[in-house]
Formats: structure tokens, C-alpha cells, sequence
């Protein structure tokens, strides 16, 4: 299976298993190390390795200044089966 592509629709690749990914990463200033700043980054992904997040984490690491402190990942399946549940009351309108 091929990886994903910025031409991909987000359909497909939610057929494929990719699910919506959001991390806060938390990253020292680079000008005042002891202050942490707040970072969002959404995308599809393949969970549980995460292979789209690594990358930009990786290309965080090697080509800007701040050094990142923490990152926590949130991942949701958009198409899953269909979840039913008993209603604890049954109504006939006429």
C-alpha cells in the first residue's frame, strides 16, 4: 500500500484506515528555554505508529530551533460500523 499524498482525497484514505490525528506539542522557546509553547498539528494518519507524525517530528528535530518538550496524540477512526442501542422507551405517532 502506497503512502499517503497531499493529491490523496480524505475519503480514501479513510477506507484505507488512516483516521484524523491531532498532537499538542509542547516546545521551549528558543529565545527563553524556560518557557514552553503550544503547538497544534492535525492530518491523517495510520494509527499506532503514526508514520506522518514521525516525519514532521522528525524534520521538528533536525531543522528548528525549538527543542520539543512533550506530545500528546489523539487519533479517531471516521468510518467505523454502525454502533446501535436500545432505546429504553418505544412511541407510535399517529
Amino acid at each position: 500500500m502506497s503512502e499517503a499524498t497531499p493529491s490523496t482525497r480524505p475519503l480514501e484514505l479513510m477506507l484505507r484506515d488512516y483516521r484524523l490525528t491531532t498532537a499538542e506539542i509542547l516546545y521551549h522557546m528558543p529565545d527563553h528555554p524556560s518557557l514552553l509553547q503550544s503547538y497544534t498539528w492535525q492530518e491523517f494518519d495510520l494509527a499506532p505508529r503514526f508514520p506522518e507524525l514521525r516525519k514532521f517530528l522528525d524534520f521538528w528535530a533536525a531543522n528548528l530551533d525549538g527543542k520539543l518538550h512533550s506530545v500528546k496524540v489523539a487519533s479517531q477512526r471516521l468510518i467505523r460500523p454502525m454502533e446501535l442501542r436500545l432505546t429504553g422507551a418505544y412511541l407510535t405517532l399517529h
